[in-house]
């Protein structure tokens, strides 16, 4: 049994590290294209702490607070590094109207849901129903940035991911298996998708112009950058919580963490319009604090906990119901295409990993658009998952 806490965050990181690798091997087998990274790391540290690998010392439980506090703000920032906000809106209103129709529909389905099915969830289930919304807006890092916000147990963390992971691989199939039907639906919305195929082939143009090598200097700028603006963002949380209990009373969204992320993912979309926006190998830093997260989360998990596990594979086929419906009566309203109310759907639930692949199915000279819409929802997807919480909490 592990009792020292560096020895524990050290095997935690060796186990991401393995895992990613084996990933970047085989990622061409069947294994790897069905069950994703994140998927293997939560299982395998739920594996290691149900068989209790680390023991639940004071300096183990210190070595999980200590780093997750600070890794969380640092790996929301360098994410946020490739969202430049004025690539975005090149997309034009029609995208961005597609994109936010699903992020609307999106949150009312949680809203829906939740309305009926509140009786069967746990007390603060709210919460961890935010932290899914946070994910489904935006993507894993922001599921995990509101984890850490609204101090959610690492337990009821297995429901989320659970629900994250099974759902969503259906609604993958789902919406690629509707490509063939575009044409009878774009008539039904009566769409005009000549201004989409022009823009994808100039995003895709503009794509080639960028420096895409990594060097040693990128990767420890971005860990550079990463940690301080993790250090002025809790520093300035500390000061500003107090200050805003005072003012509004206490308040889970008040609270130093929550405001951590907030001021990390605002520091973040500031800086992704500098040249610091510009430095490569900002995914690739950020992806890997996320998969020591995921590891960090998982360690405190256990299996025996998961009982109502189809009860919550329920409510996340019941949000992504209201989705769909709601998403189609917006798209006969304003007239959007298949294609943007997919890669909308895609960009809020699957990110930037699957984004593009329905973007894709399409045309290949369509991806772009795909990979900026997904950005897109790692700004928003804090924000609307906070938001959801906020709402859900009030039918509590």
């Amino acid at each position: 049994m592990i009792a020292s806490g560096f020895m524990y965050i050290a095997s935690l990181t060796l186990f991401a590290g393995i895992v990613a690798s084996l990933e970047m091997k085989y990622k061409d087998t069947a294994f790897f294209r069905y069950i994703p990274t994140p998927v293997i790391l939560y299982v395998g540290c739920m594996l290691f702490a149900t068989f209790d690998l680390w023991a639940a010392n004071d300096e183990v439980k210190m070595a999980y607070k200590t780093v997750r506090g600070h890794i969380i703000p640092a790996m929301i920032f360098v994410m946020l590094l490739r969202c430049d906000i004025r690539k975005i809106l090149r997309l034009g209103p029609r995208m961005l109207l597609g994109f936010f129709s699903a992020t609307f529909t999106i949150m009312a389905g949680f809203a829906v849901m939740f309305y009926f099915m509140k009786d069967g969830f746990a007390p603060e289930a709210w919460k961890t129903f935010g932290a899914l919304a946070g994910s489904w807006i935006g993507g894993t890092a922001n599921m995990v940035a509101i984890q850490g916000a609204l101090g959610i147990d690492d337990s009821a963390m297995g429901y989320t991911l659970l629900i994250d992971n099974v759902n969503y691989s259906i609604w993958v199939i789902l919406l690629l298996a509707t490509v063939p039907l575009a044409h009878a639906f774009n008539r039904w919305t009566k769409s005009d998708t000549h201004l989409i195929d022009e823009l994808g082939t100039q995003l895709a143009a503009d794509q080639e112009k960028v420096r895409s090598n990594i060097e040693a200097a990128d990767i420890a700028l971005l860990f550079g950058l990463g940690f301080m603006a993790s250090a002025l963002s809790s520093s300035a949380a500390a000061s500003a919580s107090p200050r805003l209990i005072e003012m509004f009373g206490k308040n889970d969204f008040l609270s130093a963490s929550t405001l951590s992320v907030v001021f990390a993912t605002i520091l973040g979309i500031v800086c992704a319009a500098t040249p610091l926006g510009r430095v490569p190998g900002s995914s690739q830093v950020s992806m890997s604090m996320l998969y020591l997260m995921i590891c960090l989360i998982a360690s405190r998990a256990n299996f025996k906990e998961l009982t109502d596990a189809p009860y919550y594979l329920m409510a996340g086929f019941f949000i992504l119901a209201v989705h769909a419906v709601l998403m189609a009566i917006l798209a006969r309203i304003f007239r959007l295409d298949l294609f943007t109310c997919a890669t909308a759907s895609l960009a809020n639930i699957g990110a930037v990993a699957s984004a593009p692949l329905v973007a894709a199915a399409y045309k290949e000279t369509l991806v772009p658009i795909g990979v900026l819409m997904a950005l897109m929802g790692y700004i928003f997807g804090t924000f609307g998952g906070l938001a959801v919480a906020k709402m859900l909490s009030m039918m509590v």
